[in-house]
C-alpha cells in the first residue's frame, strides 16, 4: 500500500514509532530484532536539518540496544522516548497563518515497513 505525504520546504520534526514501523513488532523479545523493509531508504530521504524523534513502548532497559541497532544501519535519531503507553499517539499543533497544515499522520499496517511511504516536498506549501 502506498502512503503519500506532501510536505513544505520548511524543516520538519519526524515522530517515528519503532515497533511495527521500523522494526518487527516485539522482535526484540523474540531475539530477532531487525529493520523492516524500506527503513534505510526512508531514513536516507530525511534531510539533515530535520529532527527525528523515535517513539517506543519498549521499556527503557531496551533503549540502548535499539539505538545501537539503528546506528549500525546508519539511522540517525536525535531524541528517543521509550516506556511510552501502547495506546494512541496524539499530535496537536497549530496551523500556519498561510494555511499550512502542520500536523500530519500516517498509519501503517503492523510490520508493513516504510517502503510504501512516499514523501514529496512541495515548494508551493
Amino acid at each position: 500500500m502506498t502512503h503519500p505525504v506532501t510536505l513544505s520546504a520548511l524543516a520538519h520534526t519526524w515522530l517515528i514509532d519503532l515497533d511495527g514501523v521500523v522494526c518487527p513488532h516485539n522482535g526484540h523479545l523474540r531475539g530477532d530484532d531487525s529493520l523492516l523493509p524500506g527503513a534505510e531508504a526512508f531514513w536516507a530521504a530525511i534531510p539533515d536539518g530535520d529532527t527525528i524523534i523515535l517513539l517506543s513502548a519498549r521499556a527503557e532497559a531496551h533503549k540502548a540496544a535499539a539505538l545501537a541497532l539503528l546506528a549500525a544501519h546508519g539511522l540517525r535519531v536525535d531524541h528517543a522516548l521509550f516506556g511510552l503507553p501502547t495506546g494512541e499517539r496524539i499530535l496537536i499543533n497549530d496551523a500556519k497563518p498561510s494555511g499550512l497544515v502542520t500536523a500530519l499522520a500516517v498509519n501503517l499496517g503492523r510490520d508493513e515497513g516504510l517502503g510504501g511511504v512516499v514523501v514529496e516536498v512541495s515548494p508551493d506549501l
